[in-house]
């Protein structure tokens, strides 16, 4: 299998590209800054420098083409709500519709738990970052793509413990990054998991059951 991982650089991608990498599959880690590619280099990826912002449409297709899937962990990472609505937003859009263009149809979305910060004082900028996410989420759901949302709960860096609590609807809870990007990886090659929304957090599953078990507590309903 061949993976194109949008946003290799950041805290997911490159962990999901060195697990995916470790185990035989041939990844392509696009990143925007010069700077990142020795280190999406050493995580076994084939460095790709794209611009969601810069790059048309067209452009990113022949990034894509060639690919079996696409998985985006892109994020403009409270750098202002311009950035947001050019990366996390249409930058989405202009992704997923190059992969329809370069005929990649698998494509995973990395997105964001609607809970997320609901205990704080709501702050116009991450309220912005909310709504882009789920127009986002949106966009790719009325695509012909056949896609995966996967909205993990509060981030955390700590190593993880490699089980975790997937489902249609779950509480939301934190999840370490480490086991969002096992989970992708397991999630990404399994075809039953398609056209569907995953809420993830830390919990007692071990990833490789809980994508076994999600995909087939989740087939019936598609038949």
């Amino acid at each position: 299998m061949k993976i194109f991982i949008i946003g290799a650089g950041g805290g997911i991608g490159s962990r999901l590209s060195r697990i995916l990498s470790t185990g035989g599959t041939q990844v392509s880690g696009m990143f925007r800054n010069p700077r990142q590619a020795d280190a999406v280099s050493a995580t076994g990826a084939t460095p790709v420098v794209g611009d969601l912002i810069a790059d048309s449409v067209g452009e990113l297709a022949e990034k894509f083409r060639g690919h079996d899937a696409i998985v985006f962990s892109a994020g403009a990472h409270g750098t202002g709500m311009d950035q947001t609505t050019a990366i996390d937003g249409r930058g989405l859009e202009k992704a997923a519709d190059a992969a329809a263009s370069a005929g990649v149809s698998r494509f995973v979305l990395i997105s964001a738990f609607p809970e997320s910060g609901r205990e704080k004082e709501p702050v116009e900028s991450f309220e912005h970052y909310m709504r882009t996410k789920k127009t986002a989420d949106v966009y790719l759901t009325h695509t012909d793509l056949d896609w995966l949302i996967v909205r993990p709960g509060i981030l955390r860096d700590e190593p993880g413990t490699g089980r975790v609590s997937a489902g249609l609807a779950i509480e939301h809870g934190d999840v370490f990054r480490d086991d969002v990007a096992e989970f992708i990886a397991a999630a990404v090659s399994e075809p039953l998991l398609t056209r569907l929304i995953v809420e993830l957090t830390s919990g007692d599953t071990p990833i490789d059951a809980a994508v076994s078990r999600l995909a087939t507590s989740t087939a019936p309903h598609r038949a």
